[in-house]
């Protein structure tokens, strides 16, 4: 386990996406990935109250539905961390005061719990004034409904200007980001401007799409993997770069008699201020490789060679 931030939360180094929860995965094959995980030691679930409104016959709030199932039937609450977000359900879009009231009590009801342990704003709402939105989060803190909350989706300056004004105001202060980062998409998160605000402010960073929808599994070369629903968006990235990633990242999967998914994770788990990597697993089998790339360590020469390889 690993501390959260600056929280008191001690957290699986691998965090469990529920993207594919009511999606690529039904309810039980959903209940059988969350019991593998937790079987595993893992104890920390990601989620969105807009998980999976953008399949067809969906309305949103799927994920955290069947995510609440499964902790009924598990019948223990307090032994595992969960996150959702707010502010791209359908029906509660943006990050105006009452809706996120209104969306982290709907998100409750469908995970059938008291409290949300870490509670993120998805996207950035440029239409409501941060400190209104800040507001809300920190009235669902004072309340008991949401232990700690977080940001995603949001510019560095922005970041910076939302923890000025919970500073300012006393409110309860963001402990976590979700970026997008991975091994082929380094430049928004390493040099825009984030890590250094993560590195400032003891921010845990909880980097999303963290496999590259699927492109660093090693699965996506142009070979006809095409039935996949997230092929097309895995290979995106097979041009001179992302084959130059997969060849080193052969090598070492090699050298570790692991497969290309594990390494993936273990690089970006090795990253300064990266507390857990999110990747989903549509199966127990997906799990397993991701599992193994939260207890595999990387020598400094490997992850040498693949920081190169993906420069």
């Amino acid at each position: 386990m690993t501390k959260l931030g600056t929280t008191d939360l001690d957290v699986f180094p691998l965090n469990l996406g529920g993207n594919v929860f009511g999606w690529t995965a039904d309810e039980a094959t959903s209940h059988a990935v969350l019991d593998a995980y937790a079987d595993a030691g893992g104890n920390f679930v990601d989620t969105s109250d807009s998980y999976m409104a953008s399949v067809p016959g969906n309305v949103g709030g799927e994920s955290e539905t069947i995510i609440g199932s499964w902790l009924r039937r598990r019948g223990r609450r307090d032994d595992v961390v969960i996150a959702t977000k707010v502010s791209q359900h359908p029906e509660r879009k943006g990050l105006g005061h009452d809706n996120i009231l209104a969306a982290a009590e709907d998100s409750l009801r469908r995970l059938g719990t008291d409290h949300i342990d870490l509670y993120y704003a998805h996207f950035d709402d440029e239409h409501t004034p941060l400190q209104e939105s800040l507001s809300a989060f920190d009235e669902l803190v004072r309340s008991g409904k949401v232990r700690y909350v977080a940001g995603s989706n949001y510019s560095p300056a922005r970041l910076q200007e939302a923890l000025d004004i919970q500073d300012r105001e006393g409110y309860a202060r963001w402990v976590a980001l979700q970026p997008h980062y991975n091994l082929v998409e380094r430049a928004g998160y390493e040099d825009g401007g984030l890590r250094a605000i993560a590195e400032c402010e003891g921010l845990a960073v909880l980097p999303y799409f963290a496999l590259a929808k699927g492109f660093l599994t090693g699965k996506y070369r142009g070979e006809g993997a095409g039935d996949s629903p997230r092929a097309r968006g895995a290979e995106a990235y097979l041009d001179d770069r992302g084959r130059r990633v997969l060849a080193a990242l052969d090598e070492v999967a090699a050298a570790h008699d692991a497969p290309v998914t594990a390494v993936s994770i273990a690089w970006l788990a090795a990253r300064p201020t990266v507390t857990a990597p999110i990747a989903s697993a549509r199966n127990v089998a997906q799990l397993d490789a991701l599992l193994q790339g939260a207890k595999l360590t990387l020598a400094d020469d490997e992850v040498a060679a693949l920081d190169a390889a993906s420069a």
